[in-house]
């Protein structure tokens, strides 16, 4: 069965996280005119305890649980890249529609070979520092509207939640979305990459000590997506620029890779692929360079 909202360590802290709600004048605690309905969250972590307090008729579910009395509406998968199979296969099948991905990282083939392509999906351009913590909005000095960005079936929903515990969202068209997640994925994968390699101890670090270098891979990455054309390459990189320095405290790290620099290892990109190797030599990352 699946764990009730208010009963596990984890729904404890989606508690918390809604009485912080209430604090701040939010309707997660019941308030009437609650923006949104009851929703499920799979996944009782950082991001899954914070959409858990928008509302109070909301289910939170591990991902091993059962997906049993679900309310309608939205199916949140607040879960790492690797439990996404397992998360699909409990799903029942007339409720596949409802998932909503939250995950970092390329998982457009992965939808394709589910049939899921067409789910609604969102880029999470905002920090939970610790479970229960408010988060830090990707809120910059070129983007004021905020980053976080969702499309499909589901999306006025996530705006709405998210509004409800302060955050901004945007919902973008599908073609709009595509070029804003390899926009991301050239931001995960390119901050991280250069600072590992780098020795650099966090992504704010990255950016103010290998500007050149990330410039450069930033050049390769977009130039080679298939099907997607950027006007300003210089305006996307100054952007990305502007959200390290919301973030500048993250850490760097090589993670994910069959999510994130796989997408681009192997596929011509010198500066990329170096970079990988400077840290297998390193010994700050693993990889069987033959894959």
């Amino acid at each position: 069965m699946g764990t009730k909202l208010w009963g596990s360590r984890s729904s404890v802290k989606a508690r918390k996280r809604a009485e912080w709600v209430e604090s701040r004048g939010g309707s997660a605690i019941g308030g009437a005119g609650a923006a949104v309905g009851p929703c499920t969250i799979v996944g009782g972590g950082r991001i899954g305890s914070l959409l858990a307090g928008t509302h109070p008729g909301n289910k939170l579910i591990g991902r091993n649980d059962a997906y049993d009395d679900l309310p309608p509406g939205p199916i949140y998968v607040a879960t790492r890249n690797d439990a996404l199979d397992g998360v699909v296969d409990k799903c029942p099948d007339e409720r596949l529609g409802d998932l909503v991905f939250l995950q970092n990282g390329y998982i457009d083939e992965w939808l394709k070979g589910k049939g899921l392509e067409k789910n609604t999906q969102a880029l999470l351009f905002f920090a939970v520092a610790k479970l229960g913590e408010e988060p830090t909005d990707g809120v910059t000095r070129v983007n004021p509207e905020g980053l976080t960005a969702v499309t499909g079936k589901h999306a006025e929903d996530l705006k709405a939640r998210l509004e409800e515990v302060g955050l901004k969202c945007n919902v973008l068209g599908e073609d709009d979305y595509a070029k804003a997640m390899w926009e991301k994925l050239a931001w995960i994968t390119g901050y991280m990459l250069v600072g590992t390699a780098k020795g650099m101890g966090s992504v704010g670090e990255t950016g103010e000590k290998q500007d050149e270098i990330l410039s450069e891979l930033f050049d390769e990455m977009f130039g080679n997506v298939e099907g997607i054309e950027w006007d300003d390459k210089e305006a996307v990189k100054e952007k990305l620029r502007a959200y390290t320095e919301v973030v500048a405290h993250f850490p760097c790290g090589v993670k994910e890779f069959e999510w994130r620099n796989k997408v681009w290892y192997g596929r011509g990109l010198d500066k990329h692929d170096g970079l990988i190797k400077e840290c297998i030599e390193a010994g700050t990352f693993a990889l069987t360079l033959t894959e």
